[in-house]
This record gives structure tokens, sequence and C-alpha cells, in this order.
């Protein structure tokens, strides 16, 4: 299984240092040029690498980590999604009017025809998603949700290697309506730091 980071960020920049932590190569991509990534991605470690996003997007597994509004102009960038895991780390707030009711990760998955998509690691600060999630005997939690209950399994077996405990929160509309933000009001589980103690 190989690996992506669209939007190297905050949130971009937080999931490479997890990668790299678990020495887990990931190739990672923005709109700079790689060479423009290249002191960042060094400071991070050996297996990141910084690639055009062309090359990136050659990953089976990608986790689209830019600002909200850019995602059309990532789905652009193949004719077919086909094959491929998005893992929607985006959040729009204040919630843009075009959505119509429905949750962000939602309308992203119109735009990625053929992907299977899931969203996760988007309800932590960019902060605490780079820090250790491993603390005194217990995981951080990343909670997952997506329609496509066969793409889940996979993304929450990355998270446990990444050193996460995922949290499986059903439909996007369902469970995952808690980590989406409405109109102007987060989901009630963004921003809860919480750990699950090893059994």
């Amino acid at each position: 299984m190989s690996y992506a980071i669209v939007g190297f960020g905050k949130i971009g920049q937080a999931l490479a240092h997890a990668f790299a932590r678990k020495n887990i190569d990931v190739t990672v991509a923005s709109r700079r040029p790689p060479e423009a990534l290249a002191p960042q991605v060094r400071a991070i470690g050996p297996r990141v690498v910084a690639k055009s996003l062309r090359d990136a997007l050659e990953a089976d597994t990608i986790i689209l980590a830019v600002p909200f509004g850019e995602h059309r102009e990532v789905a652009k960038a193949l004719p077919s999604w086909k094959g491929k895991t998005i893992i929607d780390a985006m959040n729009a707030f204040p919630v843009p009017e075009e959505l119509h009711g429905l949750p962000s990760s939602a309308f992203v998955a119109k735009a990625f025809t053929g992907a299977r998509l899931v969203k996760g690691f988007n309800h932590l600060p960019a902060a605490t998603l780079a820090a250790d999630p491993v603390v005194e005997g217990g995981h951080r939690v990343v909670f997952l949700s997506g329609d496509d209950e066969d793409a889940i399994a996979p993304v929450a077996a990355l998270a446990k290697q990444l050193g996460f405990a995922p949290v499986d929160l059903g439909k996007l509309n369902e469970g995952g309506a808690l980590v989406h933000a409405r109109g102007r009001t987060w989901g009630r589980l963004i921003f809860k730091d919480l750990f699950k103690k090893e059994q």
C-alpha cells in the first residue's frame, strides 16, 4: 500500500510527522513545486518524499489536506479515481451554501468519481495531530466515517500503524455528522482530544 498527502500546510506536515515517526514511506505534494517543499521535508525525515501532484497521485491512498475550496482542483488531476482511497482530512468552516446541507465529505466524494472516500484525521488541531499519539498506555483517538464500509477497515489499519486508536463513527450523515461542521457550528467531536487505553 502506498500513501500520499496532498497539501503541505499545518495538517499535511503534522501527518507527515506521524508517518516519519513510524518509518512509513509517504509522498507529499502541494501547489508549490517539490523542490520548494524540500527543506521542510528533509527536516521531517528520510521516509517523506516531495513529488509533483501528478506523481503523488500514483499512490493507492491519498490524504486530502488542502484548504476545502481546493479539493476540486486536485480532483481534476486524474481522469478516473477508480481503485483509489481518499482520506478527507479537510474541514469546511463556515460551511459553504453550495453544499446544500450535505456533509462536506459527501460533497467531496462527488468530485472524486470512482474513489472510496473516508473522513478521517480532521478533528484534531495540527499541533495535536503531530504529537506522539501514544501517551501513558493509551492511544490518541482518530474518528473515521464513510459510506463505503469496506474502505474504512484499511484506513483504520493505517491509523493503528501510525499509533492512533481509530473509532468508526459509521456513515457520513449519521455518526460522521459528529466530525462535520453544520453552518457555523462544529460537530460535537471536533477538537475533542480523547485517548483509548490498551486492553
